[in-house]
């Protein structure tokens, strides 16, 4: 192995060398029960100290990692095992997502994360350069035409599918929240704060990604419950009104509406109502706290890592909740 140290960085020698024989193992440049370079060879190499290379060894080995060899040396563990998760983008719920993942996940299994960020020749080549590489994938599909072909193409008891039940035949693994009528649910409790204003208006964006379906079960909600409502798409024109609540699927319009209130002197949770979809680490403490409508990612994740952890079929949907805070 060759170590690409970078003796300017601000990360300690030693992480360097855990991170670089990670990576090597996730790019398959050395499998279990290959041998690793000797202490006194990187020591002699790299100028390191003999300190620098046993951290990283003996953090490598307390991960379940790598084992030494009383006289022979250090190998990659023989239990070691890889899994590709793929995301969309890695926003603030998908970190909480990652980590739930990751600190389910038994020390021997490396996870490799990517994304595709919704480009079909990303998500093409992620998956078609993956295959037979991992011991299960764990992938966040996206509306488009050639991902169900794509993939078709893996072994479905090592494939979960998670958050978007877009092209899962009855057969898929998967992990899915509900963007319809789990969303209509979730938003009875809310009816009383709902009825404070004189509209309901849903900020949906021409650039998001979000399922459209989720707009039919708002429009659905209002007429049940005879809301007046609106539908943006158009956010450039976007006007904060008082009297009126919003639902937004971006965080990015969350900024705007803040930014407008704060300007037009319209205090959230009075003079105007914020329903944000997605909680976020950052969520409850924004403002007074932002009221959100969002499935559970933590327990999404830790599902996830149970499909890595257990051969077993798994078919599950997180549920939607809401969480009402002073924006409402």
């Amino acid at each position: 192995m060759i170590f690409d140290l970078n003796f300017n960085s601000d990360i300690p020698k030693y992480q360097q060398l855990v991170n670089a024989i990670n990576d090597a193992l996730a790019n398959n440049t050395i499998g279990s029960g290959d041998p690793l370079p000797s202490v006194n060879s990187i020591v002699k190499d790299y100028s390191l100290s003999r300190d620098t290379v046993f951290k990283a060894y003996s953090i490598l080995k307390d991960n379940g990692v790598i084992e030494s060899v009383p006289n022979k040396g250090y190998f990659v563990a023989n239990d070691t095992r890889k899994v590709l998760l793929v995301l969309d983008t890695f926003k603030a719920y998908k970190e909480v997502l990652y980590h739930a993942f990751v600190n389910n996940l038994p020390k021997n299994v490396i996870v490799d994360v990517q994304f595709h960020h919704y480009n079909i020749n990303n998500f093409k080549t992620i998956l078609q350069n993956s295959k037979g590489k991992y011991f299960k994938y764990v992938v966040m599909s996206f509306n488009h035409k050639e991902v169900k072909g794509v993939l078709s193409e893996f072994d479905k008891d090592k494939l979960l599918l998670i958050d978007w039940n877009i092209f899962a035949d009855d057969d898929n693994n998967y992990v899915f929240q509900d963007f319809g009528k789990s969303f209509f649910e979730a938003l009875e409790p809310a009816i009383t704060a709902f009825k404070n204003y004189k509209r309901l208006v849903f900020l949906y964006p021409s650039f998001t990604k979000h399922p459209s379906e989720t707009v039919t079960y708002f429009k659905k909600f209002c007429e049940s419950h005879h809301l007046k409502y609106k539908v943006i798409t158009e956010i450039e024109d976007f006007k904060v009104t008082k009297g009126d609540a919003y639902i937004s699927v971006s965080d990015r319009i969350l900024g705007v509406f803040l930014e407008q209130c704060r300007a037009k002197t319209f205090e959230p949770g009075t003079d105007v109502g914020f329903l944000s979809y997605n909680e976020t680490p950052m969520k409850p403490f924004i403002y007074k706290g932002i009221s959100v409508i969002s499935t559970d990612f933590k327990a999404m994740g830790a599902t996830a890592a149970g499909f890595i952890n257990e051969e077993k079929k798994i078919q599950t949907y997180i549920p939607t909740q809401l969480i009402l805070r002073e924006s409402l």
